[in-house]
């Protein structure tokens, strides 16, 4: 799952990266409401956290100018506002879903999650490719009733090519949806990461599900 969180108070927003990082989920980071507007229109995310008080562009012009340039990416407004009429408007102009500072961090992920599931694009509560499946709720992968444990990248990596099974998925494509932004080094770290996943959910079982497409990219498949 890549989300972008756009909150201008850096503690906040730092404790949010690692929090969410440490679940599995790929982060971009941005503190105002120019660039969360631009991050959110150029590229393609799972969710956002977007706070409503930020400098330059408050969190409510945000979320308007993104459902009237037809991004519909779920929104999840986070504000230390509490009143009635501000979750109002935020759910009039767009947004949806608030929750009020301070929070749980497990009803966030949870409320995340929910959205992700809830958006237009087919998004099942449990990924299955055959016989391995994929949990985002209890971040658990199961192949012939086996337990596999990943590391974050390598549960961010194939979670992503899950949700794209059948697909042929570049290396860009890969880059943009389980790296994030600032991530400026060779694309080969996918070959390493692909060889991780393969040694672990493939050839312990007998199987071939990652399948590699010269010149095109992976595809993931029973």
């Amino acid at each position: 799952m890549r989300v972008l969180v756009v909150e201008d108070e850096r503690r906040m927003a730092e404790t949010l990266r690692r929090g969410l990082t440490a679940e599995g989920l790929t982060i971009d980071v941005v503190h105002d409401g120019v660039e969360g507007l631009w991050a959110a229109t150029e590229n393609g995310y799972d969710v956002i956290v977007l706070d409503i008080m930020l400098p330059r562009l408050n969190g409510y012009d945000v979320v308007r100018r993104l459902r009237e340039g037809r991004v519909w990416t779920p929104v999840l407004m986070l504000t230390a506002k509490d009143g009635e009429y501000d979750q109002a408007d935020a759910f009039d102009l767009g947004a949806d879903d608030y929750l009020t500072k301070p929070f749980s961090f497990v009803v966030l992920l949870a409320r995340l999650r929910a959205l992700v599931r809830r958006a237009p694009a087919e998004r099942p509560a449990v990924l299955t490719v055959g016989d391995l499946t994929l949990d985002p709720a209890k971040r658990r992968v199961v192949r012939a009733g086996r337990d596999i444990a990943l590391t974050p990248r390598e549960y961010s990596l194939l979670e992503f090519l899950m949700r794209r099974a059948g697909d042929v998925v570049t290396k860009a494509e890969i880059l943009r949806g389980v790296w994030d932004t600032n991530y400026d080094g060779d694309d080969n770290v996918i070959e390493v990461y692909i060889g991780y996943l393969r040694r672990k959910i493939d050839q312990p079982f007998g199987r071939r599900t990652i399948h590699t497409l010269r010149g095109m990219g992976y595809r993931l498949a029973e």
